[in-house]
């Protein structure tokens, strides 16, 4: 719960400071009219997010941390470019998911290490993390695929909440 508090006071000050300097709608505003001018809207634009999400992902451990700092940013940019927010947070979820087993900052990663441990005595952070390799990126391609098909046959996310606005 510590790691926790701490992250979410770190978050806090972040959104803090977005929110006093505006640096939010700033790079959520400059950022979508950089997308729309080089053309990159719809699916690779869902795409992008994805792969942008993953790679911080493993940078940061908390999930709500992680989009706490994302979502103020990406959830107006993306919002621009007539992309759902719920659309947003399912890429970010599709990605986050995926990548958390490889991030040696999950909070759980000691804990896999020791059982891994328990088993192969010279297994290390880079043993867990090539063995888990090839299923975080099978994870994220069989949900990339998932949402991809989501996207193009329009399926709705829920009740009242479409892909696109």
């Amino acid at each position: 719960m510590g790691n926790y508090i701490v992250l979410a006071f770190f978050a806090g000050q972040l959104i803090n400071y977005f929110e006093y300097t505006n640096l939010g709608t700033i790079l959520a505003v400059s950022g979508a009219d950089l997308l729309e001018s080089i053309h990159l809207t719809g699916l690779p634009l869902i795409l992008g997010f994805i792969v942008v999400s993953g790679f911080i992902n493993l940078f940061i451990g908390s999930a709500s941390a992680k989009w706490a700092i994302l979502a103020p940013i990406f959830t107006p940019m993306l919002y621009n470019l007539n992309i759902a927010p719920e659309l947003t947070l399912i890429a970010y979820r599709v990605a986050d998911s995926s990548t958390n087993v490889i991030s040696p900052l999950l909070n759980y990663f000691p804990m896999i290490l020791i059982f891994a441990q328990r088993y192969d005595k010279k297994a290390g952070i880079g043993t867990i993390i090539s063995t888990m390799l090839a299923y975080s990126m099978a994870f994220l391609l069989t949900w990339t695929i998932l949402l991809i098909i989501w996207f193009l046959f329009s399926i709705p996310l829920g009740p009242g909440a479409g892909l696109t606005l």
